[in-house]
């Protein structure tokens, strides 16, 4: 299949010399954040595949979910506006949100929107959506429902190609990077960067940190949409068939790695010493990230390259910013500053 041009490819890699200092390691940062502006982070790739698809079904309405400040949610209604597409999401809330960041981006763009609380969200989400779309398709529309973080078969072809687009940089910047890290909060980016890295054999330590629920949680994501990525590998002439099949019954949960230590108290949810390390960062390399996924994450890592940590016998350590700057501007009142 092809796949739609939204994303600003390749994205740079710069060094954080300060941190790295600091840390006695070389950290990089790959921009995913910078791979568009409504439609940015990390969703852009798994969407250009996505919505890709959705087009050559005849779709003309997507549908996603996430929490109220969901930057998925947002990247998607973006790219359906851009294309002409009808868009509706389903927001996880927990009271009236105000309209504001991602939320306010979501109603701007137009997008229909529909509230439910954690319950409903955490056990009903694709029931949910099912009858959003049929509701939509009663109505003459012919919708395509693309599952939380776009993390599904599809999708994990944006970073699984992600991957191959980092081992080009690579060898253009004369450094290889040992071990890969990414703030995980849908499975579907390191299921990607680490289905190319066994598959193409490129050695690499590739690391989800948890910014919700556990690390057998996820492995089991990983594990599932990995397998149902293969038949598009095969399409795309990536893969054989008979490796399809030898790769589909060799995954297995060890294959991916999570550190689970990280949640705090819950998805979207900030500790003070978090929101005191996305400053300090931001004012050691004007760098910022965000609470909900890549402050946490590197909050981690930070924690993991200390003295017996789990990332000290790592060397050129890549960190993959997936974005969320948006998501910071709810909370900015609040904020430590």
């Amino acid at each position: 299949m092809n796949k739609l041009a939204l994303a600003n490819l390749p994205t740079r890699i710069q060094r954080l010399s300060r941190w790295s200092d600091e840390s006695g390691k070389n950290i990089f940062v790959k921009r995913d954040d910078q791979t568009g502006s409504e439609w940015s982070g990390n969703k852009v790739r798994k969407l250009e595949f996505a919505v890709q698809e959705a087009l050559e079904k005849g779709c003309n309405l997507l549908i996603t979910c996430g929490g109220i400040q969901s930057n998925h949610c947002r990247a998607t209604v973006s790219v359906a506006a851009h294309l002409g597409l009808k868009s509706a999401v389903l927001l996880r809330i927990s009271e009236q949100p105000p309209v504001e960041g991602n939320y306010f981006l979501d109603r701007l763009m137009g997008a229909d929107v529909r509230f439910c609380n954690r319950e409903e969200y955490r056990n009903h989400r694709t029931e949910i959506m099912q009858e959003m779309a049929d509701g939509y398709a009663a109505q003459g529309y012919k919708p395509y429902i693309i599952p939380e973080g776009a993390s599904f078969g599809v999708g994990v072809l944006g970073y699984y190609y992600a991957m191959k687009e980092i081992v080009e940089q690579e060898m253009a910047m004369g450094v290889r990077f040992d071990t890969v890290i990414v703030a995980t909060g849908s499975g579907g980016t390191l299921a990607g960067l680490q289905l190319s890295n066994l598959i193409h054999g490129y050695g690499k330590r590739v690391i989800g940190v948890c910014v919700c629920d556990d690390a057998a949680y996820f492995q089991d994501i990983a594990v599932r949409i990995s397998r149902d990525a293969l038949p598009y590998l095969i399409a795309q002439g990536e893969i054989s068939g008979k490796e399809a099949d030898r790769w589909a019954a060799s995954l297995k949960p060890a294959d991916f790695e999570f550190f689970e230590e990280y949640v705090g108290v819950g998805y979207a949810l900030s500790r003070p010493e978090e929101l005191e390390h996305i400053k300090r960062l931001a004012r050691l390399e004007g760098t910022v990230f965000d609470p909900v996924y890549t402050g946490k994450a590197t909050y981690g890592m930070v924690n993991e390259l200390k003295e017996g940590g789990r990332l000290r016998t790592s060397e050129n350590i890549l960190f993959i910013h997936t974005g969320g700057l948006y998501g910071l501007f709810p909370i900015s009142r609040t904020f430590p500053l």
